[in-house]
């Protein structure tokens, strides 16, 4: 008997995985850095200015598409935790300019080592036929990220 899966049960099992894996990787990174984790919206926020430094709030709720006073409410606590600087444009006062803080990179760093460290263990305990699909199947996990959200 093949293994033969239809394309959209195809797509609903690799959603699922992928959701489930995201999950599980959270949940026990924050438990091993014995800190509360941070909301999905704040986690996106950041990745956004680490990736566009000096971005606008205007800016960012577009690249996140959402409205400028929620990224607003998100910007202000991660500036009250630390995690996030708020500057105004020195050419433009309307405009606040958002940068990581050097906690927040720091945190970004531990999370991305633990989440590392949690793989590598999990990748270990695979059969090496099992390690071969996973690194085979990467190229292809990474394509399917352009398709679903090309660069711009």
């Amino acid at each position: 008997m093949g293994d033969i899966v239809p394309a959209d049960e195809t797509a609903a099992r690799l959603g699922a995985v992928v959701s489930e894996l995201h999950r599980l990787l959270r949940r026990s990174i924050n438990g091993r850095a014995n800190r509360a984790a941070l909301a999905e919206a704040q986690v996106e926020l950041m990745l956004a200015v680490r990736a566009h430094p000096d971005v606008s709030v205007k800016e960012v709720a577009r690249r996140l598409g959402t409205a400028p006073n929620t990224v607003s409410t998100l910007v202000g606590g991660l500036a009250d935790a630390g995690l996030l600087h708020r500057e105004r444009d020195p050419d433009d006062r309307r405009l606040v300019r958002l940068r990581l803080t050097d906690a927040a990179q720091h945190r970004m760093a531990d999370y991305e080592r633990h989440r590392a460290e949690l793989l590598a263990a999990a990748l270990a305990a695979l059969d090496p036929a099992g390690r071969a699909a996973v690194r085979a199947a990467l190229p292809h996990l990474t394509h399917l990220i352009t398709l679903i959200d090309p660069p711009t």
